[in-house]
Order: structure tokens, then C-alpha cells, then sequence
């Protein structure tokens, strides 16, 4: 904050709700040389350990990298801190989005009357971050661009990787589709981008006349296949028991019209049949990873062993109710 001085904490709290990071509403105020001045901004900072470990590095570039972009309503990335001595742990603070309201992704009906215009901004949205163009961008300076056939199998071991280190116990329905999804792969990516991570119902803002103002938890973010983030974003456990309407907010047909105008992309159901089903396995490593965290008593949060249980048996029979056939098993 360029010409900033005398800058005081007014007022803050946490926001509950997630847990991959401790995230606050901080209210400040400071002079420049117009005089006094306020402003709204959300800090950031790493827990102990969390749902899912993630740099924040990374999800600080992601935000530079999506803000002001396509229309993106990404918030603004203010500030970086990697060293654990202010806070006692690494954290970031960006601006705040004021005149928004989560939405439970177990209570879609909740956004009514507006579902539909609701539906057309999120995969307006969802297409829109897959359209930026990543060379030279900040989140390029940070990690690594996987060649367009091997994002699957970027994504694949990783998420393998973190179901064996933090599997409390034996997960058969897991590795019969960390088998599958290896000798089957996707085609490759038509295009590499920004991939959100967690794009989702639960993860953005909107303001109750159905325009979507905010879209947040950008922790996951990273460069790859954008089917990953369209998988993730209709997974059946964000759609609020409605399977008819992708994410439970729009017809299907409608749904992927949107999308392609807004990503350039075009859609190819082989790519989106092998995401869809990587988008369980992907649950079932962040609902295994947090009820491992939760057991070893590093993060006391329950929301940890709500995971743990509930969305891990959910994802875990989506999973098995499709490898099922392929695999020539009557459930």
C-alpha cells in the first residue's frame, strides 16, 4: 500500500467454514496523503495442518493471475508473508468483496428464485478461468506446465500418492480406481490452464438477485487439463441431490453450451468421463487426508472428521456404483 501510514487494526474476526486455511475479515484504517482512509481486507494463514496441504504461494499467484481477468470476480491479492515469524505461520491478505452470501452446497434450493441466472454466471465463470492464457503469468512463475498428455497422470499420482501416505485403513474402492483410471487415460488436454482446484458450490459469493460477485478458495489452484475443474464443479456431491441440472443449478445441455462459449473449449465426453471419475478419487483423497489430520490431532476442527466420515462414504459409493460395471460387478 503504496503512501500508507499509520495504519491500525479497527476491527477483526474469524470466518468459519473452511479449513485449509484460518481465514479473517479484517477492517483497517491508515492515512496517505488524501487523509484517513479505510478498507476491507481477508487474511489468510496456514493452520497446523489441514484438509488439504497446499502452497499458498501458489494460491496467492493464482489470484494475481485470474483478477481482473474475463470478468473473473477474483478478489484482489494485496500482500504475501512466507515467513512464520509475524503470525506464527505463513499467510497472505487480499481485498475483500463486500455484498456477497455463501451458498450451502447441501441447500441449493436456498439461491432460488435466481438458480438459473445463478447456474449461466458459475459456468460463465468456470469458463472463463480456463480461457487466460498462462504464459507469463504469475502462477507460471511458480510452478511447473505439464505437457497437455500428461496432466491426467500429473493429477492421478499425486492424488494416489495422498490417499496411500494418510489411508488409516485399507481403501479397495480407491486403488480399484487409481487401476482403472491408470490404464484408461483421458486424451490430452486441449488446451492448458488455469485450473481453480475447488471450483464448486460453497467456494464463491453472490448477492441474491443471482449475479455471482466473488469466486474464492483458490488454495488448490495449479496449470492443467481445464475437464479437471468442469469434473469437479458438476461432481454429484455439490449438486444437491438433483441430477438432472449440472451442479443443481441448470440442464446439462445448457450447462456445457456455456462453458464452451466461455473456454474456448469444445466438449469431448471421453475427457469429461475420465475427470468425472477422477473428481471422486480427488474426494476421496481430501476426505482421507483430513480424517487423517483430525486423528493425529493436528487440526481440532470438526469439519475434519465430518469429512472423514460423510463426503468419504459418499464419493467412495459414487465410486463403486461406477467402476462397478466396468469391471463386470453387479452391485
Amino acid at each position: 500500500m503504496p503512501g500508507a501510514k499509520n495504519l491500525r487494526v479497527v476491527q477483526m474476526r474469524r470466518i468459519h467454514g473452511g479449513a485449509s486455511r484460518q481465514t479473517y475479515s479484517v477492517d483497517i484504517a491508515y492515512e496517505d496523503a488524501t487523509g484517513l482512509k479505510t478498507k476491507g481486507v481477508i487474511l489468510r494463514r496456514d493452520p497446523a495442518d489441514s484438509l488439504i496441504d497446499t502452497e499458498r504461494r501458489v494460491e496467492f499467484a493464482a489470484i494475481r493471475t485470474a483478477h481482473g481477468k474475463a470478468g473473473i470476480p477474483a478478489p484482489e491479492a494485496l500482500f504475501l508473508e512466507t515467513d512464520t515469524g509475524p503470525l506464527g505461520a505463513p499467510f497472505f491478505v487480499m481485498g475483500r468483496i463486500e455484498g456477497g452470501m455463501p451458498l450451502n452446497p447441501f441447500q441449493i434450493d436456498a439461491v432460488e428464485p435466481h438458480r438459473a441466472e445463478v447456474g449461466r454466471e458459475f459456468f460463465r465463470h468456470l469458463g472463463a478461468i480456463a480461457s487466460l492464457e498462462i504464459d507469463g503469468t504469475p502462477i507460471a512463475e511458480e510452478i511447473e506446465t505439464p505437457a497437455p498428455d500428461q496432466c491426467w497422470k500429473r493429477e492421478l499420482d499425486y492424488w494416489a500418492n495422498e490417499i496411500r501416505t494418510n489411508a488409516r485403513e485399507p481403501q479397495p474402492v480407491a486403488e480399484a480406481a487409481i487401476r482403472y483410471l491408470a490404464a484408461n487415460p483421458p486424451p490430452p488436454a486441449q488446451k492448458l490452464s488455469l485450473v481453480h482446484g475447488d471450483f464448486r458450490s460453497g467456494n464463491f459469493l453472490h448477492d441474491g438477485q443471482g449475479r455471482i460477485n466473488a469466486v474464492l478458495d483458490w488454495e488448490m489452484a495449479h496449470i492443467g487439463d481445464p475437464y479437471e475443474d468442469l469434473a469437479w464443479a458438476t461432481d454429484l456431491l455439490w449438486c444437491g441431490n438433483d441430477q438432472e441440472r449440472a451442479a443443481g443449478f441448470i440442464p446439462w445441455p445448457d450447462a456445457i453450451a456455456v462453458w464452451q462459449e466461455a473456454s474456448g473449449c469444445s466438449f469431448e465426453p471421453a475427457a469429461f468421463e475420465w475427470w468425472s471419475l477422477f473428481a471422486h478419487l480427488k474426494g476421496l483423497g481430501i476426505w482421507i487426508t483430513s480424517a487423517r489430520a483430525f486423528a493425529d490431532g493436528k487440526n481440532d476442527d470438526p469439519i475434519l472428521a465430518w469429512s472423514g466420515w460423510f463426503t468419504h462414504a459418499a464419493h467412495e459409493l459414487m465410486l463403486a456404483s461406477r467402476l462397478a460395471p466396468k469391471f463386470g460387478v453387479k452391485l
